[in-house]
């Protein structure tokens, strides 16, 4: 009988791709192997297709500002959208190539089948059976959609469709308005679709503080309509799809499904580790680890559900391909919490969401960019940032904001959350003027006069000066 492996890789995302690069640098006993196409989520189905055609309707909409700016002739613009959607493809099959050269020439190492589990040291791929140490499962999600909700066909869209198709519309709706529906349904309207969004909950885009909540579905109802508190129903009308929810009745000729994703965990044989199994046929999972129990199989990626995201996919499957090989797993430290939804204005949420703090021990500081200068000149003077500190030691605890370039203000929150700064260590950092950074710098001045025993013996005492193109 053959020695056993080092290692087997189960699937080939983001996740599996980093547990891959570890594994490779210490053992070429190892296989990896994955069940249908090659390359990433991300980059074939989620987060570049999605940003080229948000980047695209962003560009398009940017000439409703044009009149104001002095520039004319905005009137004469359109929007081809079967060419939008062909350089989406185009852009997809280079990021997708780029992806897969991570795996060109690992020869045998390298399976196209279906992986099933025997136990904690045995796997079975497309009918051989394979002895190994060690076992990293990173077999990835796929679109949540309702079994009822197929009989519509290729009029039910998801993100693994909704970029194959030649034109859109000209009437969709999108059901779920967490990060993916929010990024999607707004694309969709300001490339002139007539989109209805709907959603079950009262919140958006992964936020939880009320305020931003209201402010971001105030923005996003000058792009589309949109339905929240209730339950979506769909049923074959004349003329189309009818989407009705509580009063709300809509027909339009496709659907978008954006309800969240389900881990890829059927038939792979999970019940073999004898381990205790949740009501989705899930084991526990050592976020620190990445390991079921004290056995030696590491859980890593969209597939464990902790946190689907591409930087989070990419740690985990370093923590387990590392793990996978050594006598002893290492417990590591994981990053400072960050979720950005790239709407516009950018969600972002840093660190725990305020929902989760506790409100008698935590202030918040918050900033509009109604009046902000920097945002007034470029016409983008929406949204807020909010911060939330510890009330007795102003240590920043995390934020949420809908704001123009959120992106580079949650980056900038998230060191500061993750090295565990003061609202007044803060303050006493660079502020450029004019910057829409200087926004965080209002919120933080707004906590600050919440906090006690205020320093005044440093710049972070500098106030404002009360003049908005100033401040």
């Amino acid at each position: 009988m053959p020695q056993p492996l080092d290692t087997i890789i189960i699937g080939a995302g983001t996740a599996g791709l980093a547990a891959l690069r570890e594994v490779r640098k210490r053992t070429d006993r190892y296989l990896i192997v994955n069940e249908g196409p090659w390359g990433t989520t991300c980059a074939r189905v989620g987060c570049m297709p999605s940003k080229a055609l948000i980047e695209a309707a962003n560009a398009f909409h940017r000439r409703h500002t044009f009149e104001e700016f002095g520039l004319r002739g905005a009137s004469g613009l359109t929007a081809d959208l079967p060419a939008v959607l062909q350089r989406v493809r185009a852009l997809r099959d280079d990021f997708v190539a780029g992806a897969t050269q991570a795996t060109n020439g690992l020869g045998s190492a390298q399976r196209s089948g279906r992986a099933t589990l025997l136990g904690p040291r045995a796997v079975d791929i497309d009918g051989t059976a394979y002895a190994t140490r060690s076992i990293i499962i990173a077999t990835g999600s796929r679109p949540r959609v309702p079994d009822e909700w197929l009989a519509f066909g290729d009029r039910m869209l998801t993100t693994d469709t909704l970029f194959e198709q030649p034109s859109l519309g000209p009437r969709v709706a999108v059901i779920g308005m967490g990060p993916i529906g929010v990024e999607l349904s707004q694309a969709l309207a300001r490339l002139g679709l007539e989109v209805a969004a709907f959603t079950t909950g009262h919140t958006l885009a992964g936020l939880s503080d009320p305020t931003l909540n209201a402010e971001l579905a105030a923005l996003l109802k000058q792009d589309m309509v949109l339905h929240m508190g209730a339950e979506a129903q769909l049923r074959e009308v004349p003329g189309g799809i009818e989407v009705a929810s509580g009063a709300n009745r809509v027909v339009v000729d496709q659907v978008i499904a954006a309800m969240g994703r389900v881990p890829n965990i059927e038939h792979l044989g999970l019940e073999t580790l004898g381990v205790p199994l949740d009501a989705r046929g899930l084991p526990t999972v050592d976020p620190q680890t990445q390991q079921i129990g004290d056995l030696p199989v590491f859980l890593a990626g969209d597939a464990n559900t902790h946190t689907p995201l591409l930087h989070e996919s990419a740690d985990e499957g370093h923590i387990a391909g590392l793990n996978a090989l050594a006598p002893t797993p290492t417990r590591f430290r994981r990053r400072s919490l960050l979720s950005i939804v790239f709407a516009d204005p950018n969600v972002a949420v840093v660190g725990p969401r305020v929902a989760d703090m506790d409100p008698h021990s935590t202030i918040t500081g918050t900033a509009s960019y109604a009046n902000q200068g920097r945002a007034r000149t470029a016409q983008r003077n929406q949204g807020r940032l909010c911060v939330y500190a510890d009330h007795t030691s102003g240590r920043l605890l995390g934020a949420e904001l809908c704001a123009p370039d959120g992106e580079h203000l949650a980056h900038l929150l998230a060191l500061a959350v993750q090295q565990q700064l003061t609202v007044h260590d803060l303050l006493g950092m660079p502020f450029y003027h004019p910057t829409l950074e200087e926004g965080l710098r209002t919120a933080l001045r707004d906590a600050a006069r919440q906090l006690p025993n205020a320093r005044t013996s440093d710049l972070a005492a500098c106030p404002a000066l009360g003049v908005p193109a100033l401040d």
